[in-house]
């Protein structure tokens, strides 16, 4: 099975990317930074969103990822699908926190049960077979609309979702152009996807700290 061993995140400052990600979600191993001018203006075609148990913990993530120097793109509210909202980090990442609870059942905590890196491509079911092809392994799909693959041992899931929907949840405008200004990293091989997300196999030393 192929797993996703970590994500690159493209950004002007790594040492200051690495703060806001410590401060705000006590992410570190999951993620890698790398100093890139690649052009990216508006949606960058994907989010990567926290799932936690319960509304106060998206709360509490979402109030340190502020204080830490994010920006509030969709405020955490009740929906039919549970809890949640959105912020863009400083290097222009977007964020989504959600839980699928409506009530809080314990003591919040900063903990999260998983991370997905959620794409916004173009035709949901050829970028289903392309993956599927590439050893992932399918968990749930909704026809056209949506699909989510199997972790396995790695920390980070991937889902796809159409690029206008996901951009919607998100609270942003779909339009955008340039660089996606993020890194898939697996053992599995190199290659690019239909929509131009790279997946690729780095040693730590291409990487900045």
């Amino acid at each position: 099975m192929t797993n996703i061993d970590s994500l690159t995140l493209e950004v002007a400052d790594t040492a200051a990317a690495a703060r806001f990600y410590t401060d705000a979600f006590g992410l570190t191993s999951e993620l890698r930074f790398r100093t890139a001018d690649q052009p990216s203006d508006g949606f960058r075609g994907f989010t990567l969103s926290l799932t936690v148990a319960q509304p106060g913990d998206v709360d509490s993530l979402i109030g340190t990822a502020l204080e830490a120097g994010a920006t509030s793109l969709k405020p955490a509210a009740k929906s039919m699908w549970g809890y949640g909202g959105a912020v863009r980090a400083p290097d222009g990442a977007v964020w989504t926190i959600a839980t699928s609870a409506k009530k809080n059942t314990g003591p919040v905590t900063r903990e999260f049960d998983a991370i997905v890196l959620l794409l916004g491509v173009a035709d949901v079911a050829a970028s289903k077979k392309f993956y599927v092809g590439h050893g992932l392994t399918v968990a749930k799909s909704f026809g056209r609309m949506y699909v989510e693959f199997d972790a396995g041992a790695g920390p980070i899931k991937l889902a796809l979702y159409r690029r206008k929907a996901l951009a919607k949840q998100a609270g942003v405008s779909p339009e955008g152009s340039g660089s996606h200004r993020i890194a898939v990293h697996t053992s599995a091989g190199s290659f690019t996807d239909p929509d131009g997300f790279a997946w690729e196999v780095a040693s730590p030393q291409s990487l900045d700290a």
